[in-house]
């Protein structure tokens, strides 16, 4: 089997996957199944290139721990499904847009900045510093919002399938 044919079968395994775990979580991927494809195909370019899934529509910085926010599916796929329809590289996309009643629209980018993003973190850790001691930290996944009490998060978020590393101490 030639180099082709092993990328278009990696491709299409992938393609598959997502779209069954996209729909038995309550999620859709793009109709447009050429547009799709060339998404995932993006995936895997960036998944060699860097060792995990960053969007492909964004400039990841190679480091994991930076990207995290923007490791498909990304913290920001399920607040612009809720406000456009659509995630911001348009993978995901509501139940209008798959039955017709909305088309797909470029959206403006959500993720904050490099520095907004630096500020964000320093906010965060001095909140979490003064809230009291609870007998198991809660831990939320970034990307679909599930919180679960436990010493350490889940390796995989029952909800969304996103990955261990993508989940915050909550509190």
């Amino acid at each position: 089997m030639d180099e082709m044919n092993i990328l278009q079968e990696k491709v299409d395994k992938l393609y598959k996957r997502l779209d069954e775990e996209a729909e038995s979580s309550g999620y859709h991927l793009n109709p447009d199944e050429e547009f799709t494809i060339e998404l995932v195909e993006g995936l895997l370019v960036n998944e060699k290139r860097y060792g995990y899934w960053a969007c492909p529509c964004r400039l990841a910085s190679t480091i994991k721990e930076k990207d995290l926010d923007i490791i498909c599916p990304c913290d920001y796929r399920d607040p612009d499904l809720s406000e456009y329809d659509t995630c911001y590289c348009g993978l995901y996309v509501s139940s209008a847009v798959v039955n017709g009643e909305k088309k797909v629209n470029k959206i403006p980018e959500r993720r904050p900045t490099k520095t907004e993003r630096e500020k964000l973190e320093k906010k965060s850790e001095n909140i979490t510093a003064g809230i009291t001691k609870l007998s198991k930290p809660v831990w939320r996944c970034k990307v679909c919002g599930y919180l679960c009490a436990r010493d350490a998060p889940p390796e995989v978020c029952p909800i969304c399938k996103a990955k261990k590393e993508r989940f915050e101490k909550f509190l």
